[in-house]
């Protein structure tokens, strides 16, 4: 099954049930238009309290939308189907701070002392730029956003720490008070940008080398836009070295059954 053909679905249930199935493995970008997209981080119990308190601290790039029993693949606060072993396309699994594998199915690693975390995703401000007119540039192109490395130092929490992970997407000059406006309405979704323009300055090198995704054009009358990212604790989970972590593949996100417009009246500002 292509990506056209999964983008087709307007339900959660028929993405998530090509999902479970095995017969869809690709980015989750504009799939099932509503619905809450979320990061995932599955972890050891004896790690998930520092993981929460960093995550706590960082609430832009690591908004928590929901955490699971111990042992308990399921997150019915965000479905009451999810089945966290199966759910998501694409899932990384790093051991002792290293990379180990990609997989589409983690049932033979889950033990009975994860705990999962879900994080909000910047695609779920994304279908209210869309609607807005403003452009999306990745999923135009049907790539992974671009995500980068940068210079902005995050607060620890236990073993967790580093430096911010942030997304790009490119918008006219004109655009950018538009999208400052609409994102700010979504703080669990990681909320307005955290920089606009040089990329040098939160040390970034090289636009057309991200270090996840990949890059994507940016016209002469754009400007880089940046939006920090999930994937900042995929960062803080990998410095901790731990000893098994399980995230899903960057763009790869868990699609909820939670309506992202029924939360607009509690995170307003």
């Amino acid at each position: 099954m292509t990506y056209q053909d999964l983008a087709g679905f307007q339900t959660v249930q028929e993405a998530r049930a090509a999902i479970r199935a095995g017969i869809f493995s690709g980015h989750t970008a504009g799939l099932a238009p509503g619905k809450l997209q979320c990061n995932i981080a599955i972890l050891p119990e004896a790690y998930a309290l520092d993981f929460l308190r960093f995550c706590l601290r960082n609430p832009k790039p690591c908004p928590i939308v929901g955490v699971g029993e111990t042992g308990d693949p399921t997150l019915p606060t965000l479905g009451p189907d999810i089945d966290i072993r199966h759910d998501v396309p694409r899932y990384t699994l790093y051991r002792n701070g290293q990379f180990s594998e990609e997989v589409t199915d983690i049932s033979e690693h889950w033990r009975d002392d994860m705990v999962t975390v879900a994080l909000g995703c910047s695609f779920t401000f994304e279908r209210a730029l869309v609607a807005a007119g403003l452009p999306m540039r990745h999923v135009d192109q049907n790539v992974t956003v671009p995500m980068y490395r940068t210079n902005l130092e995050l607060e620890s929490g236990g073993a967790f720490g580093g430096k911010m992970v942030v997304s790009m997407r490119p918008l006219s000059g004109a655009d950018i008070p538009r999208a400052v406006e609409i994102c700010t309405r979504y703080p669990l979704a990681h909320g307005a940008p955290v920089h606009v323009g040089n990329p040098a300055a939160i040390g970034i090198a090289a636009m057309d080398q991200p270090d996840w995704g990949k890059a994507v054009t940016i016209h002469h009358d754009e400007v880089p836009v940046f939006w920090a990212c999930g994937v900042t604790s995929q960062n803080a989970l990998l410095s901790a070295g731990i000893p098994l972590v399980i995230t899903h593949a960057p763009g790869h996100m868990l699609i909820s059954d939670i309506e992202e417009d029924a939360a607009l009246p509690i995170w307003k500002p």
